[in-house]
């Protein structure tokens, strides 16, 4: 394997784009004050240290693009991975943004499969953006990415472990099978209190986002924060053995605004340890075998992606 060894002051995204995998990029130290790309598959971009390895940006939804036009949410990133097979481990993925902006991306994953160990995800709304895209109905800024991006259909799952993502409204995006094990889920301060995931999953797909063994993290939040609120109608989202810092919302899930979602969403939990509330019916608890059952389809799959 290839092996290719990077300072802050070299330019990464031409490396990205002449890199062919299997290969790893290693990072030294320091601030990469750049917006970046990934498109090569079985690429593993790892750091020198999780907290001395920062990649950054700064675009965001409401600022105008060299076209003319605003960035709106999906290109907003700070980085983008469209490769196969990739692995990003020990750095930091920041936006910093002034919220004030709007939607700021950290992470975009749009591809099939993905793996992350010990990262730090940071942004405010939307940090952390999961392919596919939502198909009904389409995004509002459809035409300003890629068509090869909207019509993405075959996915595996994405995992993150030991990872730590920060962020304030809808932090956690998308219509991927992904798993988050042994992540911290971090809720930033927040006028309106916030809400961790925005799943969108089509009806006929039946996983979802999964956070097992989590720890959910009171970031400055206070109160009021919610687990999820489905983006479109069958968004899925479970938390299994996760725990958090009493922050939560008392009815725990948001139906998103006027909306009937609460009759569709399919979200769930098990032994959701320092919520004191009474979360909404129609989240459901799951039982002990349920619970196990996503645990083990979370070994199998992290398996598959490591053999």
């Amino acid at each position: 394997m290839e092996r290719i060894i990077v300072g802050p002051g070299d330019d990464l995204q031409n490396i990205f784009d002449k890199i062919t995998g299997p290969a790893e990029i290693f990072l030294k130290n320091g601030i990469y004050n750049q917006k970046l790309t990934l498109k090569a598959s079985d690429v593993t971009l790892s750091g020198e240290s999780r907290e001395g390895v920062k990649i950054a940006f700064d675009d965001y939804a409401a600022k105008i693009h060299a076209d003319g036009r605003v960035y709106q949410t999906f290109r907003s990133y700070t980085l983008c991975v469209t490769g196969e097979n990739v692995k990003l481990k020990n750095l930091t993925v920041e936006n910093y943004a002034d919220p004030s902006g709007g939607q700021c991306v950290a992470l975009s994953v749009i591809c099939k499969r993905f793996f992350a160990e010990n990262i730090d995800l940071k942004s405010h709304q939307d940090t952390l953006f999961l392919a596919p895209f939502p198909k009904n109905p389409i995004i509002k800024d459809s035409e300003l990415v890629p068509p090869e991006w909207l019509n993405m259909t075959e996915y595996d799952a994405h995992i993150f472990k030991n990872c730590r993502i920060y962020g304030t409204v809808d932090f956690i995006f998308g219509c991927a099978e992904a798993y988050f094990k042994d992540c911290e889920i971090i809720s930033l301060k927040c006028a309106h209190g916030g809400y961790l995931a925005a799943p969108a999953h089509p009806a006929e797909q039946k996983h979802g986002f999964y956070f097992i063994d989590c720890k959910l993290t009171d970031g400055g939040a206070g109160s009021g924060v919610y687990l999820a609120r489905p983006w479109r109608d069958y968004g899925a989202c479970a938390f299994v053995n996760c725990v958090a810092d009493g922050h939560l919302a008392d009815k725990l899930v948001n139906k998103w605004n006027d909306t009937a979602r609460d009759k569709t969403a399919r979200f769930a939990y098990y032994n959701l340890s320092g919520f004191n509330g009474h979360a909404e019916p129609w989240a459901k608890r799951l039982t002990e075998e349920e619970a196990r059952e996503i645990t083990e389809r979370y070994h199998k799959k992290e398996a598959e992606f490591l053999k």
